[in-house]
């Protein structure tokens, strides 16, 4: 299983929320690059890479933190945040990102989804589907839609997608644990490739997740606030 560690930007600065609650900000690091460079030197390969100013706005902002750690590393970077048009895919690739994570625009307009799909390639889109009480949630996780977050997967499986990002907002940077009923779930009724995210406090979080045939792990409050090792984490995958 893939361990990916995740930097979240806001200002520029590296930052944590609870719950997606922009009001919880808390700063770790006042360079992002810098935290990267860290998880490299600790034997990380990859990194999930959230614009959170741009998922607010509604448009990619903070590339340049991107293109600076995608060029000055050799970690393979999944960004999201503020993907709308096709102007912010293309600035996101050319910036560095070996794939784009989507997830606002999946509900809110599948056609593009679907072509930037054929465009592009299934290897480089993954699927952000971001839920609460099982509905999935857009826009920063400002907005909440109607769509069920099993069939709204099964709908993107039908249509290529390989990859899909799950994360429960009610678990996300709250070091609680993660939702392992509904990646269960998840996994016994598709056959993609699920990337966990949320929750995820321990070293045997992340045990249970691989168990549980998740493709990918990503941990981000349990690294800065060290209830997880990264370094022994990475010894032991």
């Amino acid at each position: 299983m893939r361990i990916i560690p995740a930097i979240d930007i806001i200002d520029g600065k590296c930052v944590r929320l609870a719950k997606g609650d922009y009001a919880t900000k808390k700063i770790y690091n006042e360079n992002p690059f810098d935290v990267a460079q860290m998880f490299e030197d600790m034997g990380v390969k990859y990194l999930h890479l959230v614009d959170l100013d741009g998922a607010k706005a509604g448009q990619i902002l903070n590339h340049k933190t991107l293109e600076k750690i995608a060029s000055k590393t050799n970690l393979e970077i999944d960004f999201g945040g503020g993907i709308k048009t096709e102007t912010d895919v293309k600035m996101a690739f050319e910036s560095g990102a070996k794939q784009i994570t989507v997830g606002s625009i999946a509900v809110k307009n599948e056609v593009l989804l679907l072509d930037w799909l054929q465009k592009y390639g299934s290897d480089k889109i993954i699927l952000g589907a971001d839920c609460k009480d099982r509905k999935i949630a857009t826009n920063g996780w400002l907005e909440n839609s109607n769509r069920e977050i099993v069939s709204f997967i099964q709908e993107y499986e039908k249509n290529a997608i390989k990859y899909c990002i799950v994360t429960d907002i009610d678990k996300d940077g709250m070091l609680s644990g993660p939702s392992y009923e509904l990646y269960s779930e998840i996994l016994n009724e598709t056959k993609l490739n699920l990337i966990a995210s949320g929750g995820i406090t321990t070293i045997d979080d992340v045990t249970r997740l691989n168990e549980l045939g998740c493709e990918g792990a990503i941990i981000g409050k349990a690294i800065y606030e060290g209830t997880i090792n990264l370094k022994k984490l990475m010894q032991l995958c």
